[in-house]
């Protein structure tokens, strides 16, 4: 039996993720940064961490804006296969939870609609880039991502020879972050797809970005290579805020799928780690 569900409730929804998103940075992101604070200790990168927390305590307290760039509205839904949206568009439901939540929450509005020419900006920070994905069950899981432009400025993709194997990755992986630098504003989340498509790796990564801090990959193969990349990346020495330091990111979590014998797709989502902004909500 169906489950009807209005799509109100999920304009409703998005409005509320789009803010708190923006407030309220994840417990596992904020566990990550105390710790990096400690490995920091005695040195400059120490003082950036603390000045960090501070901003990420406040934003929550005072229920505003943890940076000014409140960032690109990336949409993630699972809808059930046994739901029944009805009430109209579920596209435009979404676009309009973020048209009312960035401006009730007072959140900057950075899209513009004339990617090459005017560049004029749609003043309501839609549209929203959305993804759904059909799964069983009679429940929407919506996720909302707010990605600012600087980490996202600083991602890449390229598609690699098979011959190059788990190092050519490797390398690919600590040269983004190395060209990177402080840019992304680091400490990053750096997330890995691997496999797949031209299209699908790049989804893969920005889909790494969500998996809590300390979770590893199930795979026992792929979680040894997350250690790999980390211990790469930290090594490279930018630190916190590029000021020198141990912890250049404060995780690598890596996504792969199976694909073509004679590609080896791979792309790298960048993720400012004081700015991990993303909050999800089943209805």
């Amino acid at each position: 039996m169906l489950r009807e569900l209005h799509i109100s409730t999920i304009t409703d929804a998005i409005s509320q993720l789009c803010q708190t998103a923006n407030f309220e940075l994840g417990d596992d992101v904020v566990h990550a940064l105390e710790q990096s604070r400690q490995r920091e200790s005695g040195n400059i990168g120490e003082h950036v961490l603390d000045t960090i927390l501070l901003n990420v305590n406040l934003a929550q307290t005072e229920q505003r804006p943890m940076c000014q760039d409140t960032g690109t509205a990336v949409v993630f839904a699972q809808v059930g296969q046994d739901v029944h949206l009805i009430g109209g568009d579920v596209n435009e439901a979404i676009h309009e939870g973020v048209r009312q939540g960035y401006k009730a929450g007072y959140l900057r509005n950075s899209i513009v609609r004339d990617p090459l020419w005017a560049r004029e900006n749609t003043g309501d920070n839609t549209p929203a880039m959305i993804h759904v994905e059909l799964v069983m069950g009679d429940r929407v899981k919506l996720t909302v991502m707010t990605k600012g432009g600087g980490a996202e400025n600083m991602s890449r993709m390229q598609m690699l020879t098979p011959a190059v194997g788990a190092e050519g990755v490797r390398n690919f992986v600590i040269k983004t972050v190395e060209i990177a630098g402080p840019n992304a504003c680091p400490p990053v989340i750096v997330g890995v797809g691997v496999g797949g498509t031209f299209d699908m790796a790049p989804m893969l990564a920005k889909k790494a970005l969500l998996r809590h801090i300390g979770q590893p990959s199930t795979d026992p193969q792929v979680a040894a290579f997350e250690r790999e990349l980390l211990d790469g990346v930290n090594a490279l020495g930018i630190g916190p805020h590029g000021f020198g330091g141990f912890t250049t990111a404060l995780a690598v979590h890596v996504e792969t799928m199976p694909t073509h014998i004679a590609s080896l797709p791979v792309a790298v989502n960048l993720q400012c780690g004081p700015a991990a902004r993303h909050q999800s909500v089943v209805i």
